[in-house]
């Protein structure tokens, strides 16, 4: 449930912070108090596009924390899946949003967009205003079927969906290979010529780097040459050289140890320098007689360069690029020299995949059948307790006539609200008002099949009054039972029903204004309901009618609880 909302800095509020209860939570205020704003952020918070003008004037960001409470092991292992940890079943989601960007985090920890919806979709259902109207499109009837129905399917809407996918992918892949017999010819040549070109090129990993190595080398072989044999002039053998000089140098110092311990620590010193300037002279000497300066070698790696190089930038970066190239034109070559044995495979792939999407589509069908008779009664009872008193409701499954995604079938609600009224789409039969009661009726119903511990209502009372408002607020009521329900409502009748009853307000000091919200006790709620059901002067009946309103709902709450 959604134990607690935290706004700053959004639109017209500087910063508020309000605590829900867990049954009726009910939100009420004057016209253009900021009612929807509070909605809106939490629609924010679990991933609603923003926009930078949600920023309140004047701030660098806003940001909106709710601080929900995992009820149910689904909602636990679904936190735990995204490791993201909980300490006592608390799951606060916070998101900042700044010039251009946001930062969304879960308990602290960053995260997408995407993995909060996820989280949303378990743990709140919002109805937004005029989310009734999407009662007209039967997509949205196939949706509450199968939320119904969503035991009893399983993982078979899932199977069905990714089933679909390849069944596309086979037949896009098959009608893709239809390929007229010169060009297919004119094809397996050329595939061949460039599966021989690489062959013989034989690329070894590292080869480029040795060879660009040995190229630099050769084609520098003259001036190495000049040079070593200069170096080994000044170091090697002669009266004038390095070698010489070292060695006179140790004569004396080895005769100089005689009278001084410090002369023979030189004379060791200098001897390994000598030792090493030895074994230096012999391996460029050693260098040099297997050196070779001719250009024949040298146009032999230029030549294998030139080859290796001219591969790459053909068929890939790099030699394993080339051979995986050559890997793929393989396959391709076998399907072209045995199309018509491969378009048979592909056709009996095809084949297969329809077969078991039909058998699939078939299970899914059934079940869409067998549990909207079931969710037509859960319905039709729930439109009488919204005084729809002679209501008829039937959920249409019919044959869509082809597979797509979502099975076989395309789902309609049909209605009649009047006696001796034919069945008529819904969207036909029904006014708008009687839609915000319908859509209320369903989720119930539907409430009381998910875990979805959290139901907000924006609005729904909209072109409803009277005893019909009062049999939708018993209906609220009746919800937050068993879940939580946060309601923003401009009905008395509903206000009254209030297990938390929560006052929206805005104030303007010169060119500042905010707005804020508070709970109100019993006395300050009956002078809301008051003011609700008052207009424009508040009297002492209406306020007697306004507390009278409130304990009888309190009565019927008792009723409802017993």
């Amino acid at each position: 449930m959604l134990v607690n909302l935290h706004v700053k800095n959004l639109a017209i509020i500087d910063e508020v912070e309000v605590d829900f209860s867990d049954c009726l939570n009910v939100l009420t205020g004057e016209t253009g108090a900021g009612k929807s704003i509070i909605i809106g952020s939490i629609n924010l918070a679990l991933g609603q596009k923003s926009t930078k003008d949600v920023i309140r004037k004047g701030a660098e960001y806003a940001l909106v924390e709710l601080t929900f409470r995992a009820d149910t092991q689904r909602q636990r292992e679904l936190v735990r899946e995204m490791g993201i940890s909980m300490e006592e079943d608390e799951i606060l989601i916070s998101r900042k949003i700044m010039a251009g960007r946001s930062v969304n985090r879960i308990n602290g920890e960053s995260v997408t967009l995407s993995m909060i919806r996820r989280i949303a979709d378990i743990m709140i259902d919002i109805h937004g205003q005029n989310e009734q109207q999407s009662l007209l499109h039967s997509a949205k009837h196939m949706e509450i079927v199968d939320r119904y129905a969503r035991e009893e399917l399983g993982d078979r809407l899932t199977r069905m969906e990714e089933g679909y996918r390849v069944y596309q992918e086979l037949q896009q892949e098959l009608s893709g290979q239809e390929i007229p017999e010169e060009e297919r010819l004119r094809e397996i040549s050329f595939m061949k010529y460039e599966l021989e070109e690489i062959e013989q090129a034989a690329l070894v990993s590292g080869e480029e780097e040795c060879l660009d190595e040995q190229y630099r080398e050769l084609s520098n072989a003259t001036s190495i040459a000049a040079g070593l044999g200069e170096i080994y002039s000044l170091t090697g053998e002669g009266d004038a050289t390095v070698a010489e000089q070292l060695g006179q140098s140790v004569r004396i110092l080895h005769k100089l140890s005689e009278f001084s311990p410090q002369m023979e620590e030189f004379c060791g010193q200098l001897s390994e320098i000598d030792s090493l300037l030895t074994d230096f002279n012999r391996d460029i000497s050693d260098y040099m007689s297997d050196f070779e300066t001719g250009g024949e070698q040298l146009a032999e790696v230029e030549g294998r360069l030139d080859l290796v190089r001219t591969i790459k930038a053909k068929y890939g970066a790099t030699t394993a690029q080339v051979q995986a190239y050559a890997e793929k034109l393989q396959e391709k070559l076998a399907r072209y020299e045995e199309y018509e044995e491969y378009r048979e495979s592909l056709r009996q792939r095809l084949d297969e995949q329809e077969q078991t999407l039909k058998t699939l589509a078939e299970e899914i069908t059934r079940i869409r059948r067998k549990v909207s008779r079931r969710l037509e009664k859960e319905i039709v009872k729930a439109l009488k307790e919204l005084n729809f008193l002679q209501v008829q409701f039937e959920i249409a499954v019919r044959p869509l006539g082809h597979m797509n995604r979502y099975g076989q079938d395309e789902v309609e609600f049909m209605l009649s609200t009047n006696p001796g009224m034919d069945m008529k789409p819904i969207g036909e039969a029904a006014s708008g008002g009687e839609l915000s009661r319908i859509m209320l009726a369903v989720k119930a119903v539907l409430a009381q099949h998910d875990e979805i511990p959290t139901l907000i209502f924006d609005e729904i009372d909209v072109g409803i009054s009277g005893r019909t408002a009062q049999m939708v607020a018993e209906k609220m009521s009746y919800i937050g039972n068993t879940h939580q329900v946060i309601c923003i409502s401009h009905l008395a009748q509903i206000a009254a029903m209030a297990d938390a009853h929560y006052l929206i307000e805005k104030s303007s000091h010169k060119d500042h204004t905010s707005t804020d919200i508070r709970m109100l006790d019993t006395e300050e709620s009956v002078n809301e309901l008051a003011r609700i059901l008052g207009g424009v002067e508040i009297t002492d009946s209406v306020r007697e009618s306004a507390a009278e309103m409130k304990q009888m709902a309190e009565q019927v709450k008792s009723g409802l609880r017993a």
